[in-house]
């Protein structure tokens, strides 16, 4: 094994299993700087050549970097160098941009505004929104696909994501591929289902929209959310 070759370092040290085991919160900048330029030379493995773009370059002005200055250091070619730029404008779009106004829910006609786009699917997708207290919508996950006449739901698949984002409150809608939204007694059933469970978590099922070709339906309008079997 060679002395430079990142297999010389103990498994539980190396950026990648860290980055599995661990996330990658647990990781130093050097050390994600490393899975990005994802080896090293024949010289220097590819977490040492990490922490010398950082004692070279530093935090602020790496931040900023220009792809000559980047191949100035040794060990960076035009293929590293491009990756490391692309990562840099990626962080910057993601995260130095102002921050778009969240969608607010009033109601079922501003929910299905969100949601009309599923009745062009020819497969049955479930579909849930996670509001904030204020009725802002957090997430928006698909949370299944089925076939073409039904779909499988388990409220564990619901409400993982909404435990994620802190969310009060979810908004479900579904598609009927056969453009009829009348809710089925299945997905009466369901939703009566999911409202039990959130219940007990205190997470509200404001409303299941039933979407077909042009219109939907909302069972909390028509007062299924609370029916009894």
């Amino acid at each position: 094994m060679k002395k430079n070759s990142i297999q010389a370092i103990p498994p539980h040290e190396r950026p990648r299993e860290k980055l599995i085991e661990k996330g990658g919160e647990s990781l130093k900048d050097s050390e994600l700087l490393a899975i990005l330029l994802g080896s090293g030379t024949q010289q220097i493995n590819v977490l040492d050549l990490a922490k010398d773009v950082f004692k070279k370059f530093g935090k602020e002005e790496l931040s900023q970097i220009t792809f000559d200055q980047l191949k100035t250091q040794k060990g960076i070619g035009k293929a590293k160098a491009c990756i490391i730029l692309a990562s840099l404008e990626l962080g910057r779009r993601f995260f130095i941009r102002e921050e778009t106004p969240r969608a607010e829910i009033n109601g079922p006609e501003s929910a299905y505004s969100l949601l009309k786009s599923l009745s062009q699917h020819k497969k049955e997708h479930f579909v849930a929104l996670y509001l904030n207290a204020k009725n802002q919508v957090l997430k928006e996950e698909i949370i299944s696909i089925g076939s073409l006449f039904s779909n499988l739901v388990h409220p564990r698949e619901v409400f993982a994501p909404a435990l994620e984002v802190r969310a009060a409150a979810i908004i479900l809608a579904h598609n009927h591929p056969s453009g009829d939204p009348t809710p089925s007694p299945e997905d009466c059933a369901l939703t009566r289902r999911l409202s039990a469970a959130g219940d007990l978590m205190g997470i509200e099922i404001l409303d299941h929209l039933v979407i077909g070709f042009k219109s939907y339906i909302s069972l909390k309008e028509s007062g299924l959310i609370l029916a009894k079997e």
